[in-house]
């Protein structure tokens, strides 16, 4: 199992890189950190006032990519409804130039209605967000793997488009998504990787849905690299809190994490990916990443 660091959007940039940076060169033993994840929102959500700080997802990776050397970086995830596939793909290509093909596209259908309604974005509703996603999708892999798209759909329409300079190397795209009707298809379709937010017990079946979805395409069960994530809490009362919360979370001691890593991984699990979103400075991030990878993932 592979182990990844999911870093706050609303740090400063100086604390941002000093905080992607030292998770780069972090180890302990055999483990390390293998990428760094930023998400994609414009506001927070909770009730008004919402005006945290909130950085902007593309500019920040390629703000790391240039600056931060060997290790992967990727959006966890962008939301399909901010911006045309098409302009993404353009943006993915040169962040996959500037990061030495490192980058990881990391995309989903758009959830979070109140920076929608702030930002005078198009909500739409889930029906006509998943069918945008899928168009969304088909346009940038065939951007991505074709010379020239001409494109007609419900949202989107592209005349002649293509990719020029083309990505550094075969661009990944990442699906986020967890819903069991049309997910797995669309996972299966075009994805070279799939996220969605777990507890170890909640995975396996989950995993099996999509497994089949891919056999079913034609597809090798080993064609995807699955990834997932959860709020971590260190300590003895940690499970009794993690337990407490109706977002994936689990905790407990060092080894009672252990455990669950492994729990991950039976289920079928490839990456950890750390949240530390909430976190408000670099010393606080090293601090709690540094703990991760010594007591729990070189562990592992």
């Amino acid at each position: 199992m592979k182990f990844s660091l999911w870093l706050p959007a609303h740090l400063p940039w100086s604390s941002l890189f000093s905080a992607a940076h030292h998770a780069s060169t972090a180890r302990s033993g055999d483990a390390s950190w293998r990428g760094l994840w930023l998400e994609d929102h414009f506001m927070d959500n909770t009730p008004e006032p919402n005006d945290g700080a909130r950085g902007e997802c593309l500019t920040q990776l390629t703000a790391l990519a240039a600056t931060i050397p060997d290790i992967r970086i990727g959006s966890m995830v962008l939301g399909n409804t901010y911006r045309h596939p098409g302009v993404v793909a353009k943006q993915a290509a040169a962040l996959s130039d500037i990061a030495d093909g490192r980058f990881v596209l990391g995309i989903g259908a758009g959830w979070q209605e109140n920076e929608h309604r702030a930002f005078g974005i198009d909500y739409g509703n889930v029906p006509s967000r998943i069918r945008w996603f899928r168009e969304a999708l088909e346009i940038i892999t065939r951007l991505r793997d074709e010379e020239s798209v001409t494109f007609a759909g419900e949202r989107y329409q592209l005349d002649r488009a293509s990719l020029n300079p083309r990505p550094h190397a075969q661009l990944p795209v990442l699906i986020g998504g967890k819903g069991e009707k049309v997910m797995p298809k669309l996972v299966a379709a075009y994805a070279d990787e799939w996220n969605f937010w777990s507890r170890p017990g909640e995975y396996s079946a989950k995993n099996a849905i999509f497994t089949a979805a891919l056999e079913k395409a034609g597809r090798a069960p080993e064609s995807l690299w699955r990834s997932t994530q959860a709020l971590v809490f260190f300590g003895e009362g940690g499970a009794k809190k993690a337990a407490e919360l109706t977002r994936p979370a689990i905790g407990g001691t060092a080894e009672q994490l252990v455990d669950q890593m492994s729990a991950y991984q039976d289920a079928g699990v490839d990456e950890f990916i750390l949240p530390v979103t909430n976190l408000t400075s670099a010393a606080a991030i090293q601090d709690t990443s540094d703990r991760f990878i010594a007591e729990v993932a070189a562990h592992v």
